[in-house]
């Protein structure tokens, strides 16, 4: 069909996906090689599978509905709805199994507004969000895991356990702010009562604070996709993106 996206223009891709189009490719062939394109039963995919990326992708990215999205690929509403549902899953990041004996990581919590109040609260922002521990590496910038969402009312003490994000580092040394005290993350001193920081202790402070804002430059990376700032989808749905999300910004950032 003439007029519509697809991942066989490369002017496509980077504006959808924030990949080049190598570093596309190569996704495509993962997917591939995982089963993203086996046979199945029933009506066949109307689009290749570097097509149905694409789409899944540029939901992500640009937040539209069924209705504005589908004809931009030349499908139906249901169609596109079915494709997000099966190959959004299929690119979510696979969280790292085993660490280096010197890595470090960084941790901290993000809010995600999100409509579906099952899986959401109120949170600080006054809106219905749900809570993601994301952990980074310092040194690469990596995202190596990402919590299940919580509740935004927890706080990142909570969510750190609930969200099994402190299951998926284990013993790895792992910075994090204030938030998380009980936790045994590396957290910045805190000035005693009616007392004043040694200056070993404020220079460790300001160390720790400029290390630990690589994750919030994640963050700012990661939510320039639109999904991540009102999210519509129900129960796995925004869990999935945010993996999905955290896999195309470590292919971006790796080139």
């Amino acid at each position: 069909m003439a007029g519509v996206i697809t991942a066989s223009e490369p002017s496509w891709i980077a504006p959808f996906t924030g990949l080049s189009p190598r570093a596309f490719g190569k996704l495509v062939t993962v997917l591939r090689r995982e089963g993203a394109d086996a046979v199945r039963k029933g009506r066949p995919w109307s689009l290749p599978l570097e097509d149905r990326a694409l789409l899944v992708a540029a939901y992500w990215r640009t937040n539209l509905t069924m209705r504005q999205l589908a004809p931009l690929f030349g499908v139906s509403k249901s169609a596109a709805d079915r494709i997000i549902d099966h190959l959004g899953p299929m690119l979510a990041l696979q969280p790292r199994k085993r660490f280096a004996r010197d890595t470090v990581l960084i941790v901290d919590g993000t809010l995600v507004p999100t409509r579906d109040h099952t899986i959401a609260a109120r949170s600080k922002n006054y809106r219905y969000s749900t809570s993601h521990q994301v952990v980074i590496d310092a040194h690469t910038r990596l995202v190596v895991a990402v919590g299940k969402p919580v509740p935004g009312s927890r706080n990142d003490c909570k969510a750190w356990a609930e969200s099994g994000a402190a299951a998926a580092v284990g013993k790895t040394t792992t910075i994090a702010d204030g938030g998380y005290p009980g936790t045994g993350l590396v957290m910045p001193h805190r000035r005693p009562k009616g007392g004043d920081l040694t200056e070993w202790q404020a220079e460790h402070n300001r160390e720790h604070k400029r290390v630990r804002a690589r994750v919030e430059h994640v963050f700012a990376g990661m939510k320039t996709w639109k999904i991540l700032r009102d999210c519509r989808l129900k129960g796995d749905g925004v869990h999935h993106a945010m993996l999905g999300i955290a896999r195309m910004h470590n292919l971006a950032l790796a080139g």
